[in-house]
C-alpha cells in the first residue's frame, strides 16, 4: 500500500473518533438533573515508506510503508442543569478527580431531590 493511502486511511480512522459526541457526551437526566460531560480528545499520527535495493547482488529490491497514530480522551468538565440553572464544574486531574467531584456533589444532589419529593408529597396531601 502507498504511504498516501496509508496516510488517507489513518486520517480517516481518526475523523471517525472525533466527532462531536466524543467531544459533549451524551445527555444524562437523573430525577431532572441533567448532565453532559464534557471531554479534551487530542490525537498524532506519522506515516513512511520508502524504497530500496540490496546490497548484494541479486538480492532483490522492495518497498515497505506504515502508518500509526494514537488518541487520548480526558473528562474536563460537566454541564449540571438543575431548578436553580446551568452551571460548568471543571475537572481537575482527569477521570480520578472526576469521580471525586461527582462523589462530593451527591450528597448535594440527593439532598435537593429528597427535598423535592417532600414538597411533592406535601402538595399532594394539600391538593
Amino acid at each position: 500500500m502507498e504511504v498516501e493511502k496509508l496516510v488517507e486511511a489513518t486520517v480517516n480512522e481518526i475523523q471517525k473518533v472525533l466527532s462531536s459526541t466524543s467531544v459533549m457526551g451524551e445527555p444524562k437526566t437523573v430525577e431532572g438533573v441533567t448532565l453532559i460531560p464534557l471531554v479534551s480528545t487530542g490525537f498524532m499520527f506519522g506515516a513512511g515508506g520508502g524504497t530500496g535495493k540490496a546490497d548484494t547482488p541479486g538480492k532483490g529490491e522492495g518497498e515497505a510503508g506504515g502508518t500509526g497514530g494514537g488518541v487520548g480522551i480526558k473528562p474536563i468538565a460537566v454541564v449540571i442543569i438543575d431548578k436553580s440553572g446551568v452551571r460548568v464544574e471543571a475537572m481537575k486531574g482527569g477521570l480520578a478527580s472526576a469521580v471525586e467531584k461527582i462523589a462530593e456533589k451527591a450528597p448535594e444532589v440527593i439532598g435537593q431531590m429528597m427535598a423535592k419529593r417532600k414538597e411533592q408529597k406535601e402538595e399532594t396531601k394539600q391538593g
